[in-house]
């Protein structure tokens, strides 16, 4: 891992900096270039304008780890009412939710009933992915999307490339015809378990990438979204596609608000599926710094930003 990277981690999960940092305006400069804006409306009205220019979008309410089931409610209670606005806007947006925001460190249980009133509520119009958090979360979160995608097929699941069991996984839910989002990794995980040398992490995702469009090209996999913003990874993910006939419609390629625009813009030129993931609330400040750990070089978007 590198040094950077170490850096931007143990900053994200130091207490006194997420009370202190987002006091401060220029920490806040830096931030508003990946958010739209803080509330569900600037979410909708970057979505609105990304359809225009005939990109997809999904939207996630940041916020992890809820410890009081009251809390973990409020958030259902939030997210069906952007299923309502997306219904009622004509957007073809979806939702991204973390199971901490439902309700999983205080049980499995009360998290599962959670995302059910969601999946109910979206009537397979569309999909809700779960995130994936921290390594300790892992297995539950498989488990559970396990029994929740039996009853709503669409729903869809993250998977990340540095950790060494991600090939095992994919073998395990393939049974299923899943959904899923494949993204590098942005939390602090021990080698014996995630790779942590960038060349590592980019050779796993390669080969998971390909291994996911031949799934799906088979029909063991129903959906596929390579979530990245290395241009190199997506240059090779492409062509692999291309060389296996694949639609280009088939190949869906997200990556973060704010961030490589004219790739997003030229992918959806060219007839390839681009999508981006847009964050809102007021809880942006671990996020931030791991989206900065997860491709350091991020770390010049801000410089250049606070210079301007």
């Amino acid at each position: 891992m590198g040094a950077t990277r170490a850096l931007l981690l143990a900053a994200a999960q130091n207490r006194w900096l997420k009370e202190h940092a987002p006091r401060y305006s220029f920490v806040r400069k830096s931030v508003s270039r990946f958010l739209p804006g803080e509330t569900l409306d600037d979410a909708l009205a970057a979505a609105q304008r990304l359809r225009d220019k005939s990109i997809g979008s999904a939207v996630s309410q940041l916020g992890e780890n809820i410890r009081d089931a009251g809390e973990a409610d409020a958030v259902v209670r939030h997210y069906l009412g952007v299923l309502e606005r997306i219904r009622s806007e004509g957007l073809q947006t979806e939702i991204s939710v973390k199971l901490t925001q439902l309700g999983l460190d205080l049980s499995t249980d009360l998290c599962e009933k959670n995302l059910r009133r969601l999946l109910e509520a979206q009537h397979g119009e569309r999909s809700v992915w779960i995130d994936m958090e921290g390594s300790s979360y892992l297995e539950r979160t498989l488990s559970l999307y396990e029994r929740v995608q039996a009853d709503h097929p669409e729903t869809g699941i993250c998977l990340q490339a540095y950790l060494r069991r991600t090939k095992e996984d994919i073998d395990r839910l393939t049974s299923c015809q899943p959904s899923i989002r494949l993204v590098k990794g942005a939390y602090r995980e021990a080698a014996s378990i995630a790779f942590t040398k960038r060349r590592e992490v980019d050779s796993n995702y390669l080969r998971l990438a390909e291994r996911l469009v031949d799934e799906q090209r088979q029909g063991a996999v129903r959906r596929a979204i390579f979530a990245t913003h290395d241009r190199a990874l997506i240059q090779q993910i492409t062509g692999f596609a291309a060389a296996k006939r694949v639609l280009e419609s088939r190949i869906e390629v997200q990556m973060l608000y704010g961030i490589q625009t004219q790739e997003q813009e030229r992918l959806a030129r060219g007839g390839w599926r681009s999508s981006v993931l847009i964050v809102y609330g007021s809880q942006w400040y671990a996020w931030f710094l791991r989206r900065l750990a997860e491709r350091p070089a991020n770390l010049w978007f801000v410089v250049r930003n606070l210079a301007g």
